[in-house]
């Protein structure tokens, strides 16, 4: 039987101790071996249709370093034969909030008992709606949790990008590795501190009256980009060289600061993909849409966009139909919705996208 070795293409989703790092004190005698590991006489597969046999893979400090048929092994390397044996890229989600704490429903809810909220009474020099918060970087909230990353790990995850899930701007993500915490600090898994910008349609856990429809969640993500325009024009001088009246605005400055990184855009359906395509297109920008799962409904304008999607994994149970009466309830849509949104991943692939990319959610996921 062949054996198979899955492996994260950044980082090993295995567990492993990695030296201490020089700004942290040690406790003992200091190791300064830098701890390579080389897996040698493998069927590497770096990706589809590129395969390396009796190749070596070689791990330094916790990162793939080389891999290839005539690599060095260094002579302080732990040396592992794997005859016989695959290595695979693990997967990587893109969409996910692993290690990030969550707000509390109960706060949530205090603070809408407080009667109307027309401005953000969140501390500091920051915008003036709760719903826009680019300022939020992942990287200064992420702390590992060891129970969530060895269940990505049995499902064959190695790396994760993981960010709020909360408001409409919704701040920077950050790269990370499932390797165990139990040996690793957050600081050695962490592969990339700001890896996307992420935004949606959802006001989340902003207890603001504005936006209260979508219509006005689109307006409010339309009026901070030209804010923003406005705010770096003023701030460069490139108008009447004048500070802004309103003073610093932290949030539209690392709105404009986030601007030169990849764009996730997360929807519901195939509705805001189309109505996220097109503030795409108004102000230039490209983002990754992280599709809703009925975009197949109207494939042909999804494709005309030219936008990159993550594609969900995550299909409609099976509906209990044992109750006539209550299974005359179900419509003929929803009937539909769950046969067909099976079919989405390959009617993307037949329709030429070659720019998708598949999500498989941790939860449940169907493949």
């Amino acid at each position: 039987m062949k054996k198979a070795i899955l492996c994260g293409c950044l980082l090993m989703g295995i567990s492993f101790k990695v030296g201490a790092q020089l700004t942290f004190p040690v406790n003992g005698i200091a190791d300064p071996r830098s701890r390579s590991f080389a897996f040698v006489h493998a069927i590497i597969i770096r990706k589809a249709g590129d395969t390396v046999r009796d190749g070596t893979l070689l791990i330094r400090q916790g990162r793939i370093v080389a891999v290839g048929r005539d690599v060095q092994v260094p002579a302080d390397a732990v040396v592992v034969d794997c005859s016989g044996k695959y290595i695979f890229p693990s997967f990587i989600d893109l969409y996910s909030h692993y290690g990030l704490p969550q707000q509390q429903e109960a706060e949530r809810l205090s603070r809408r008992e407080r009667g109307p909220q027309f401005i953000s009474d969140k501390k500091g020099a920051y915008g003036w709606n709760e719903a826009i918060h680019p300022e939020i970087d992942a990287v200064d909230l992420f702390h590992a949790d060891e129970a969530a990353a060895a269940t990505y790990r049995k499902a064959g995850f190695g790396v994760v990008l993981t960010a709020s899930q909360d408001g409409i701007a919704r701040g920077t993500g950050v790269l990370v590795s499932l390797a165990s915490p139990d040996d690793i600090r957050d600081n050695l898994i962490i592969l990339k501190k700001r890896a996307s910008a992420n935004y949606s349609f959802d006001k989340g856990s902003s207890t603001q009256d504005y936006p209260s429809s979508l219509m006005g969640a689109i307006a409010l993500l339309r009026q901070t980009y030209y804010d923003a325009q406005w705010y770096a024009a003023h701030q460069q001088g490139e108008t009447d060289g004048v500070q802004p009246d309103e003073g610093v605005n932290l949030s539209l400055e690392a709105w404009n600061r986030n601007q030169s990184l990849p764009q996730l855009f997360a929807v519901s359906n195939k509705w805001d993909a189309l109505r996220a395509a097109a503030i795409a297109r108004e102000f230039h920008v490209q983002y990754l849409i992280k599709a809703g799962g009925d975009e197949y409904q109207r494939l042909s304008e999804i494709k005309a966009t030219g936008s990159a999607f993550i594609l969900p994994l995550h299909f409609p149970d099976p509906y209990d139909v044992s109750d006539p009466a209550q299974t005359r309830f179900l419509s003929l849509a929803a009937l539909k919705h769950w046969e067909l949104a099976p079919t989405q991943p390959a009617a993307f692939e037949k329709a030429g996208n070659p720019r998708s990319r598949i999500h498989i959610r941790r939860c449940r996921p169907r493949l």
